[in-house]
């Protein structure tokens, strides 16, 4: 198991935003959290990533040895002294279990770990190819970046052709794209996912979804926050369905989508 989160609660002042919450993402799967506005999906991203603190429960993750990644083909992404900074975070070639609540969020990029926000948040003065740089900040493999940024490009050409330009002059489906790749440029082990449908014609969600495929196919395991139920559903091996803080419904995606109170609820049927 890579991602194991157990009874999670995190309150906002007085809101109870998360009521005791269990999931877990092994490896190599997309996992999805499904629900309405309001209902905690980019909390739990945002827990996870460091940038709320919860009030109780354990987020356990399985960090890498310093030598190796879930992804196939990868390696050591720092060198240096940041590679041995790894190495300290995981026990051996194999790994070991790292307790995500103890850690501040710029410590998590270096133990495999990467979010593509809701909202996208890239750096609009700067060029793609700046952005897509910073994703890489902590490596310093220059040969084996080049290779992600090949990849990057392989799955997004459009930005290949915008390179150069101010990130902020991209359409939004071309700024959705970018902030992926940026996420891609750490070589994470898990990519969280946060709304990455938002605000997209249907043709680009669609593409968007193909490449989140492809990325999973790669290795990298995913969870993912998406309010297109039909569209996660289609992508996930499993999913759950949160509702005011709470789990509501839980199972293989496959099964979630025919069950008559996903339906209803989320995917538009009677």
């Amino acid at each position: 198991m890579l991602l194991c989160v157990e009874n999670l609660h995190v309150h906002y002042g007085a809101i109870h935003a998360l009521k005791g919450i269990s999931f877990s993402v092994d490896r190599g799967e997309i996992v999805t959290l499904i629900g309405a506005n309001g209902a905690g999906k980019s909390t739990v991203l945002r827990t996870i990533s460091g940038l709320i603190r919860p009030t109780d429960g354990t987020m356990s993750y399985w960090a890498p040895g310093a030598g190796g990644t879930a992804s196939a083909g990868n390696t050591d992404r720092t060198g240096g002294a940041r590679g041995a900074h790894r190495a300290d975070a995981a026990d051996g070639a194999a790994g070991r279990q790292v307790n995500l609540c103890s850690l501040p969020a710029h410590k998590l990029v270096d133990l495999g770990i990467s979010q593509v926000p809701e909202g996208r948040r890239i750096f609009p003065n700067l060029t793609v190819i700046d952005n897509l740089e910073l994703g890489a900040y902590l490596r310093r493999d220059k040969a084996e970046i080049k290779k992600d940024f090949d990849t990057v490009f392989e799955l997004f050409p459009r930005l290949k052709e915008r390179r150069l330009q101010a990130a902020g002059t991209l359409s939004g489906g071309e700024q959705q794209m970018l902030a992926m790749g940026r996420g891609l440029m750490s070589r994470p082990n898990l990519l969280l996912l946060d709304e990455p449908s938002m605000g997209l014609a249907p043709l680009l969600v669609k593409e968007i979804f193909q490449v989140i495929r492809r990325i999973n196919q790669s290795g990298t395991a995913i969870l993912l926050v998406e309010q297109n139920a039909s569209m996660a559903l289609g992508v996930a091996r499993r999913a759950y369905v949160l509702e005011t803080g709470s789990i509501a419904l839980e199972g293989s995606a496959s099964e979630l989508a025919k069950d008559p109170r996903v339906q209803a609820a989320y995917l538009g049927s009677a």
